[in-house]
């Protein structure tokens, strides 16, 4: 029971860990941790336990019954008794009556599925990591003086609150396009500790975002840094919007995008959802006159490059003083490129090497549009952000936009996932084909182990009463099936055969003695319920602490902490009354017969 039980609870953990992307990151660091420590507690439980055992357990039989701790274990043992005793009877009056193994297993296998369809979904949970982040958007052509000011009040607002610590501001940099720009303003927020705050990080968005209401001059988002570094700029959803029109029309993009965003934010899934495209920037444009151009001697790159250097610089030369290497930077002094129209007055050296000004073959005309243009799959791209609403997973907010742009988008607009939303979408079902996977590889170490391919399938039967539980206790605590909680279903496939596998595995070696299958069955549960008990409610006390996390990483620990815990729970309780009727069914199937070889001499 040793051996099957290590290599079964190693085997799950061997297709996980080729799992690639991101997805397998988490799994792969998980499975090996786990599968090297099964291996390694098998061989102490066959080498070192016994040693132990031999110098440190004492006969005290009939010696400490008298003191207290020796009355605890009597009583305890009689209590037991009787537990296993009606536990008995009850194996007795149900293992052998097929119907009630079948229904047992159908209502389970319902439930399961039943409750999994109104799980929320999701897959890296939003985690409370003391900062917030701040995107603060100034009119278009707003100055840096203006969006420090806006900054400023932010800064005053929101220092106030007894829940943060410091702020942190600066001006003309985007965090979430990470674009540089006048109008871009950027902060980040360090809470206290989570010690000495009453408030969590999602319920301070909507009373900062409250504060904030007032200040009209610029457009203010909080919102958590990313879970994951690396996969966006910002936690919850990221996806982008993409004209596939070819008209190249920013204004209807940006006008599409707008009407998107208010279908997005009048979901119940949708916290909130916003984007920084805005085509209304004041910006000049250059119209080059190339006849002109061409008879004043000057090239459009020669034009080009003087411009860079003026208005740019232009990197020169290197030059060494003191010991200290300095670059030599080109470009135009500040009072000739003050305002716009002063690109006129400049001139550029022509072919001929006669200097001629920009004036005479350029022109300025005002216009309108975006301060920063992006691409998505060689599409012009909206990047749009946001967070699910307070009781919805991102496997919500997902559907719900899936669901608004069937509905919102007009022809030749449709959109793209992006950073950590992207894979989670890829991910898709990916966890089923790795937890059958699974099961096939305990299926196959156990046909090996008991040389039979019908004894295994109780103890993969058994698995749904333990799939429900976790599914279950999730549901009743408000978290979702994320990348954890499948984790923690994948772990639970090794625990759970565990336990089957040491009734299946005495049943089997009492059937071999000659014991009918009935009795075997009957033996095998009663013979192995304690050691059962045992370790399943160890193993869940010791979840206990995870289920109840607080501070960093809370929700990851509390998502794998409940779903093992619900699966051990329910998978103990109902697996130990579903597994002896499970063996005594698919022990009583006939064998097929081969004909035996002649080993006479």
């Amino acid at each position: 029971a040793i051996v099957a039980s290590t290599l079964v609870m190693s085997a799950v953990f061997v297709p996980v860990a080729f799992m690639t992307g991101p997805v397998g990151i988490f799994y792969r660091q998980f499975s090996l941790t786990l599968a090297i420590s099964i291996v390694i507690s098998g061989i102490n439980a066959l080498t070192l336990t016994p040693a132990l055992c031999a110098i440190l357990l004492k006969n005290n039989h009939g010696h400490a019954s008298n003191n207290l701790l020796g009355r605890f274990f009597k009583g305890f043992n009689a209590k037991y008794d009787g537990l296993a005793g009606r536990y008995n009877q009850l194996i007795e009056k149900i293992a052998g009556r097929k119907v009630i193994t079948y229904t047992m297993l159908g209502v389970f296998f319902a439930a399961t599925w039943g409750i999994n369809s109104i799980l929320p979904g999701g897959f890296i949970p939003t985690e409370d990591q003391g900062v917030l982040y701040i995107n603060v958007d100034s009119p278009p052509g707003a100055t840096v003086e203006r969006t420090e000011k806006v900054l400023d009040e932010v800064y005053a607002t929101i220092s106030k609150h007894p829940a943060v610590e410091s702020i942190s501001t600066l001006a003309g940099y985007s965090l979430l396009t990470e674009a540089a720009g006048a109008s871009y303003g950027m902060g980040m927020i360090n809470l206290k500790p989570w010690d000495q705050r009453e408030e969590k990080i999602f319920d301070l968005i909507p009373v900062f975002q409250e504060a904030t209401s007032g200040i009209s001059d610029g457009k203010i988002e909080f919102f958590p840094p990313p879970t994951v570094p690396g996969f966006g700029n910002a936690a919850g959803f990221e996806f982008r919007l993409l004209d596939r029109t070819g008209t190249g029309n920013l204004n209807q993009l940006a006008e599409v995008a707008d009407r998107f965003l208010v279908e997005l934010n009048n979901r119940p899934e949708i916290g909130n959802a916003f984007t920084t495209f805005n085509p209304n920037f004041p910006q000049y444009l250059i119209r080059f006159d190339y006849d002109m151009a061409a008879k004043k001697g000057i090239s459009v790159n020669t034009a080009m490059e003087g411009l860079q250097a003026f208005f740019g610089s232009y990197y020169a030369s290197n030059f060494i003083k003191f010991g200290v290497m300095y670059k030599v930077m080109v470009q135009a002094l500040p009072e000739f490129r003050e305002k716009p129209e002063d690109l006129l007055s400049l001139q550029i050296k022509n072919s001929r090497g006669d200097m001629v000004p920009y004036g005479s073959f350029l022109k300025l005309e005002r216009v309108y549009g975006p301060d920063q243009l992006t691409r998505f799959n060689m599409f012009n791209a909206v990047m749009i952000n946001g967070e699910s609403r307070q009781g919805f997973s991102s496997g919500d907010a997902i559907r719900a936009i899936e669901e608004t742009a069937t509905k919102v988008l007009p022809k030749g607009f449709a959109y793209e996932w992006s950073g950590m939303t992207r894979e989670e979408v890829l991910s898709g079902n990916q966890a089923i084909f790795i937890f059958a996977i699974c099961l096939v590889f305990v299926y196959l170490i156990l046909s090996a182990q008991y040389e039979s391919f019908r004894l295994p399938i109780p103890v993969i039967l058994s698995l749904p009463t333990g799939i429900f539980g976790s599914y279950f206790m999730l549901k009743i605590l408000g978290l979702e099936n994320n990348i954890y909680a499948q984790v923690a279903l994948v772990m639970l496939i090794g625990l759970l055969g565990k336990n089957a596998i040491l009734i299946v595995e005495f049943a089997n070696q009492r059937l071999q003695e000659g014991a009918t299958v009935l009795q075997a069955a009957i033996d095998g549960a009663a013979s192995r319920l304690r050691p059962i008990l045992m370790t399943s409610l160890a193993f869940i006390a010791g979840l206990i602490p995870l289920m109840i996390a607080n501070g960093a990483g809370a929700l990851g620990n509390r998502s794998i902490g409940t779903a093992a815990a619900g699966g051990m729970l329910f998978g103990t309780l109902f697996g130990v009354i579903l597994i002896p009727g499970l063996f005594a069914i698919f022990a009583r199937m006939p064998k097929k017969r081969t004909t035996p070889h002649d080993t006479t001499h």
